[in-house]
């Protein structure tokens, strides 16, 4: 797999670290990166049942997939964040799925997690049938450290959570986001990741 975003990668297993074609283009702002599943079939109703079908108790044994995924990578003090939701998606959904994972992730690995620790500063469009660079534009800027949270992430690995990567942009604007604020290390896990041919 790809060590950037955990992607499935053709050929054998191996020690070697390994990167994608589109990490070894544009090498992500995180250290490491893990999803549990490939986004399709299986992988796409979770999620879509997790974030638009109001399955919140999908989250629980997602979260036993991710914690599989993640574990052997994580830092013994790692902080768990979510991918935030801006408040008017958050009024119209009820629940940020992305918290939810990230919820039951800190408790699969007994490590503390921030719920708020990261914050939308705008509201953004859907990022569907967008393509890559539209969606890292769309995103830019979008995503700020809360303040009243900036001294629990000074030096800290952290590790952000989402449902879905599929160009990366989100989980690009939280780490930039993260790192100005002087956090330590960054990774990234993932429910799903969006496969070229799944």
């Amino acid at each position: 797999m790809c060590d950037a975003c955990g992607i499935p990668l053709p050929g054998q297993k191996s020690d070697d670290l390994l990167a994608c074609d589109s990490c070894l283009a544009a090498s992500p702002p995180w250290v490491q990166g893990r999803s549990a599943l490939v986004y399709g079939a299986n992988g796409r109703k979770l999620v879509l049942a997790l974030k638009h079908g109001d399955r919140q108790e999908v989250a629980k044994p997602s979260a036993f997939w991710m914690a599989q995924a993640v574990a052997r990578i994580l830092p013994k003090e790692t902080l768990i964040a979510p991918v935030p939701l801006h408040w008017s998606r958050m009024m119209k959904r009820r629940y940020n799925q992305s918290a939810l994972l990230a919820k039951a992730l800190s408790k699969q690995l007994q490590m503390t997690w921030c719920p708020d620790l990261l914050h939308r500063t705008k509201a953004t469009s859907s990022l569907d049938g967008l393509g890559r660079h539209e969606r890292f534009e769309m995103l830019k800027d979008s995503i700020e450290v809360t303040q009243k949270r900036r001294s629990q992430i000074i030096g800290r690995s952290v590790l952000v959570v989402d449902d879905v990567m599929t160009s990366g942009a989100t989980l690009q604007a939280c780490t930039k986001a993260l790192l100005a604020n002087g956090a330590g290390e960054i990774r990234v896990v993932t429910l799903a990741r969006v496969a070229k041919d799944a």
